[in-house]
C-alpha cells in the first residue's frame, strides 16, 4: 500500500495532500497549476516534500519527523513523463535498456526482457530506430516499456495521452488499462482530462491550487465541483 500525507510549499500556496492506494490506478485531475505534477516529482522522490510522509509497504520513501528521504534510484519506481523524456542519440532498444544500466544484476536474473515489452506494446519493430522517427503514439509506448523494464513497484505517468490524437489517446487508454490487470501494482495517473479520469480511476483525486477531494465516478463534472477545498488535516 502507498501511503501519503505531506505538505510542499509552493511560490504561489501550499501543497496538501493525504490518500492511500492499493494495487489501483488513483487519478490526480484537475487544472494546470493545481499541483499534480508535484505530487509525481515527490513521490519519485524528485523533490523533496515541506513535511508529513511518504510510504510504500514496509519502506519509509520520506518522513520529515523521522529525517528520511530516501534517493530516487532506491525507490524502485517507474515514471512516465508528459513529453515522454525519450534519449534522441539512442535508438529504441537503448532508451529501454537505459534503466537497467545500474541494475546489471537484477537483468540477469529478471524475468522481463526489455525486448518482448517492446513486442508487447507492438513497436519491437522500431528497436533500432531513435525517438525523432517515432510517432506520438509511438513514443509513449517505448517510454512505457522504458518505465516498466525496471519492473517497478510503483508506476507514476504524468499526461500520457496529452500528445496524442483521440484515435491513438482512446486506444493507449484502453492498452493501459489492460497493462494494469496485468501488473497488479499502484499507478498514479495526472491528468487534466475529464474522459481520461472516468475511465482510467479506481479513485480520483481532484486537485485546485494544492487542496484535494474524492470525486465519485458519477459525479466527474467540472460544474459540480466549484465549492471551495478546505485543506486537509495532519
Amino acid at each position: 500500500m502507498l501511503e501519503v500525507c505531506f505538505s510542499k510549499k509552493l511560490w504561489h500556496y501550499t501543497l496538501d495532500l493525504q490518500f492511500k492506494v492499493n494495487n489501483e490506478i488513483l487519478v490526480l485531475w484537475g487544472p494546470s497549476g493545481a499541483g499534480k505534477t508535484t505530487v509525481l516529482h515527490c513521490l519519485a522522490g524528485l523533490t523533496r516534500p515541506t513535511y508529513g510522509f511518504i510510504k510504500f509497504n514496509n519502506q519509509v520513501f520520506f518522513s520529515s519527523e523521522e529525517k528520511i528521504n530516501m534517493p530516487t534510484r532506491f525507490r524502485n519506481t517507474g515514471y512516465l513523463f508528459q513529453d515522454y523524456a525519450l534519449f534522441p542519440h539512442m535508438t529504441v532498444r537503448n532508451n529501454v535498456l537505459y534503466g537497467l544500466k545500474d541494475r546489471k544484476s537484477d537483468q540477469m536474473n529478471s524475468p522481463v526482457d526489455p525486448v518482448e515489452l517492446l513486442n508487447a506494446f507492438c513497436v519491437g519493430h522500431l528497436v533500432e530506430r531513435y525517438s525523432g522517427q517515432l510517432s506520438g503514439g509511438e513514443k509513449q509506448r517505448v517510454a512505457l516499456a522504458r518505465a516498466l523494464a525496471v519492473q517497478p513497484q510503483l508506476l507514476l505517468l504524468d499526461e500520457p495521452f496529452s500528445a496524442l490524437d483521440r484515435n491513438t489517446r482512446v486506444k493507449l487508454r484502453r492498452e493501459l488499462k489492460n497493462l494494469h490487470q496485468k501488473w497488479r501494482i499502484p499507478f498514479v495517473v495526472v491528468t487534466h482530462d475529464e474522459e481520461d479520469a472516468r475511465y482510467l480511476g479506481d479513485t480520483i483525486l481532484f486537485l485546485k491550487r494544492g487542496r484535494s477531494m474524492e470525486v465519485a465516478l458519477q459525479n466527474i463534472s467540472g460544474r459540480r465541483l466549484g465549492a471551495e477545498l478546505q485543506p486537509l488535516p495532519y
